[in-house]
């Protein structure tokens, strides 16, 4: 009777090395899921940060556009009321006041187009810090899913060290 007790006990503890390493292995699973998952996440970010990117080129151009209205309005007013005033078109002071005021335009352009692109290297250094932080995720879910598969490897070499030495101390070898 002694023998099937320990055939037994050497049987459980095989078994629950075994069960450990399964259960490892899908702790180890869920654990790259997770990464993955918290991954896509944060990738969701880069699709926001391009379409906010797309409104605030959109609202530059649209920028650009009406200044480039305004100054052609007042440009024109400039030139009606110099020939209202019966001054000559060609005359020095029309042509100082209009360039004046395209040199105003020239600068107003040439600073949103600065901050512009101010705005969108900000925005490609957010995208890059989204990509890194995604990147991070999924190595973050791979090695804690290493350290799970091997602790679980760990203790199934534990157990079967376990039990060969207890079927040695049964005299299962002799």
């Amino acid at each position: 009777m002694l023998p099937v007790l320990q055939v037994l006990s050497l049987g459980a503890t095989l078994l629950g090395g075994l069960q450990q390493k399964r259960q490892a292995d899908s702790a180890a699973r869920a654990a790259q899921e997770v990464g993955e998952f918290n991954a896509q996440l944060i990738e969701r970010n880069a699709v926001l940060i391009d379409k906010q990117k797309d409104v605030i080129n959109t609202n530059h151009s649209i920028f650009k556009k009406r200044r480039r209205m305004a100054l052609d309005s007042v440009q024109s007013s400039v030139r009606a009321n110099t020939a209202y005033a019966g001054i000559d078109i060609a005359s020095e002071t029309t042509f100082q006041v209009m360039d004046k005021n395209a040199r105003e335009f020239d600068f107003e352009i040439a600073t949103a187009n600065f901050n512009n692109a101010v705005v969108n290297e900000q925005l490609e250094d957010a995208k890059e810090d989204v990509r890194l932080q995604a990147e991070l995720s999924r190595k973050e879910g791979g090695m804690q899913a290493a350290n799970l598969r091997n602790q679980g490897t760990t203790a199934l070499i534990k157990s079967l060290g376990t039990g060969i030495r207890q079927a040695d101390e049964y005299g299962f070898f002799t």
